[in-house]
């Protein structure tokens, strides 16, 4: 069977565009990335669906899931008494870099590091009251 010029042509950009398709597609799968939320989710909404996964998958009783909220409840005490106890050191960390970094500013710049320093903690005390900063 012979074919004519127009249909090899059109056999030859169908596969060209197949082939232009299918790595535009592999390309976008290659690079996508995942999406990340960047706030923080409420620990009360994440420990909630926790509990729920836990509770469905699992078939906890009443019982063990009276049990697994005491678990998760010492546990957060724990953790926030383990985030008291380091505080002081990370904010005394912060301080030597504070220091050190107005040691190497001459007057001028100390004076703007300063300004710089007050607004930063200004934003953040915004966002903080906005709910932002949970």
């Amino acid at each position: 069977m012979k074919l004519s010029r127009a249909a090899i042509a059109l056999y030859v950009g169908l596969v060209f565009a197949s082939g232009l398709v299918l790595g535009a597609f592999g390309q976008r799968l290659y690079t996508a990335s995942t999406v990340v939320n960047k706030q923080r989710q409420n620990p009360e909404e994440m420990r909630k669906r926790i509990v729920a996964e836990y509770e469905s998958r699992l078939k906890l009783t009443p019982e063990q899931l009276a049990k697994l909220n005491a678990i998760l409840d010492e546990t957060r005490a724990r953790m926030e008494e383990a985030r008291k106890g380091i505080r002081p050191t990370y904010e005394k960390i912060h301080e030597d870099q504070v220091a050190k970094i107005r040691e190497l500013l001459n007057p001028n710049q100390q004076a703007e590091y300063d300004k710089m320093r007050k607004e930063r903690q200004e934003r953040e005390q915004r966002q903080k009251q906005s709910g932002r900063g949970l």
